[in-house]
């Protein structure tokens, strides 16, 4: 059963570079508010431990696109402030979810300051990553997202979403490529559904 909390994963368990300084507040918002397009193979460990791969992409703001090798059936999109979750299998329709009421928002917003009162409850340091823990603070119940940075350069590298349930789903990202022009139909919803539908 997909839910919104997998957001997605990464090709493989890659080698970090080497240690670096910890990465202030301020340099991962800078790196996240940069990175406008970006595509990578992820591998996603499920709160039940079950593996599954697939390509992510994605454009800030606002839209991402998971899309699950075989076995697996399933794609997820993120686009106009909804999260859509299409079964291969299902003959209905997808589940959607408001994007704002996932961890997954947190990153895909417009302007990323992580310095907001109450964002960040975690920022450490274990001689390889800096990692963050983020959460709306607004709405906490929203659940968590727990990103994990390289530095030298900063790169992002895994991320953990907590759901409000308590599960857990880790994504970790496969070398990224950056810049390209990614269509806006990628990341339509309503396409998605024509398409299926036709």
């Amino acid at each position: 059963m997909f839910r919104v909390t997998m957001a997605a994963a990464a090709l493989a368990l890659t080698a970090w570079p080497a240690a670096a300084d910890k990465l202030t507040l301020g340099q991962i918002s800078n790196y996240l508010n940069g990175l406008k397009t970006a595509e990578a193979e992820f591998t996603q460990i499920n709160n039940d431990g079950t593996i599954s791969t697939g390509r992510i992409l994605i454009k800030r703001p606002g839209k991402a696109r998971f899309e699950y090798n075989p076995p697996v059936e399933a794609l997820v999109i993120a686009g106009s402030q909804q999260v859509a979750i299409f079964d291969g299998k299902s003959n209905t329709g997808p589940t959607q979810y408001p994007l704002k009421r996932t961890p997954l928002n947190l990153i895909l917003a417009r302007n990323i300051d992580l310095n907001t009162a109450r964002m960040v409850v975690g920022h450490e340091y274990d001689g390889t990553a800096t990692s963050v823990i983020a959460q709306d603070p607004e709405h906490p119940e929203y659940g968590t997202i727990k990103l994990m940075f390289s530095a030298a350069p900063v790169e992002l590298r895994q991320w953990i979403i907590t759901d409000n349930a308590g599960e857990q789903t880790t994504v970790i990202l496969g070398e990224m490529s950056k810049g390209a022009s990614l269509a806006n139909s990628l990341f339509s919803i309503t396409g998605e559904k024509n398409r299926r539908n036709n």
